[in-house]
């Protein structure tokens, strides 16, 4: 939920108040990933479908610029991905990089580093070992 502000006059003083605001976007279809923080303005599609071929169960991916490393929350959403299974997820700062680099932690206390990925260029990806 955003915020709204919008002024209040009390006598001669005015005065800002917070109204909550609920998202006009329509909720993520069953199995998407929740939207990026941010979503870039150029047209690029940064859909990508995760496939988890590991053989481990991943509890989480994050994905950073690869310029900035600066880390996303975890973009298949808070549900885990077993082996074999795949899931659909926007990679998408709002910054325009297509360039990512993919950080993925699994149930077994493994974590697997992958990257650069340009994913304005591929739809599917595959994280294996």
């Amino acid at each position: 939920m955003s915020k709204l502000t919008l002024p209040l006059i009390a006598g001669l003083m005015a005065a800002a108040v917070a109204i909550p605001v609920p998202s006009l976007a329509a909720p993520p279809a069953p199995g998407a990933a929740p939207a990026a923080p941010g979503q870039s303005r150029d047209g690029q599609n940064r859909r990508v479908r995760i496939h988890n071929q590991t053989g481990w169960t991943m509890v989480r991916l994050q994905a950073a610029d690869a310029r900035s490393r600066a880390w996303q929350g975890d973009v298949v959403g808070d549900q885990v991905l077993t082996t074999g299974a795949s899931r659909v997820a926007t990679i998408d700062d709002g910054s325009g990089a297509c360039t990512y680099v993919f950080r993925a932690e699994f149930s077994n206390g493994q974590a697997l580093e992958r990257g650069p990925i340009n994913v304005c260029e591929i739809a599917d990806y595959y994280l294996t070992r």
